[in-house]
């Protein structure tokens, strides 16, 4: 795949496709009924214009049917990376090593989609400061990363899948 233009798409990994759609047969099945069973509990609790539990239980279930609506629509607008990545510049689906010009530190990266970025991980966002900044850079390329305590600047060592 070519470099992702569309910033209305969900840009996800092959597995990270097949998370969401786990996740939002979860939610549909066995979310939904928990919801609903806490909602018959909540009812048997009396006059539901009082009723806490009932309150509770209603925007659980609100929120749960907004999630899964969001899912939805995620998934329709999903493009996924495959090995069709190049590695000439970054992208999604690459991963990248560089180098901090203000400490000479190194550290590599895999840039991933939003819904899949785990920081703890080194597997960072294409839409974060550095993953943002770094998209379409060549490997020697010095990029500037605005971050909230001020900008510093990365160099790209090496790209690769």
């Amino acid at each position: 795949m070519s470099e992702i233009e569309n910033v209305n798409k969900t840009v996800v990994s092959a597995e990270g496709l097949r998370q969401m759609e786990e996740k939002l047969q979860y939610m549909k099945t066995v979310r939904r009924a928990e919801v609903a069973e806490h909602l018959n509990v909540a009812r048997g609790f009396g006059d539901l214009s009082e009723n806490a539990e009932y309150d509770e239980a209603k925007d659980e279930q609100a929120k749960l049917e907004a999630d899964i609506v969001e899912l939805e629509a995620a998934l329709r607008n999903v493009v996924v990376i495959d090995g069709d990545v190049s590695t000439d510049f970054v992208n999604v689906g690459t991963t990248v090593r560089v180098l901090y010009l203000d400490d000479e530190e190194e550290e590599e990266f895999t840039i991933v989609g939003a819904r899949e970025s785990d920081p703890m991980n080194n597997k960072i966002s294409n839409e974060s400061p550095i993953g943002s900044a770094m998209l379409r850079h060549k490997v020697g390329d010095v990029v500037t990363v605005e971050a909230p305590d001020g900008p510093y600047e990365l160099k790209i060592l090496e790209i690769k899948l």
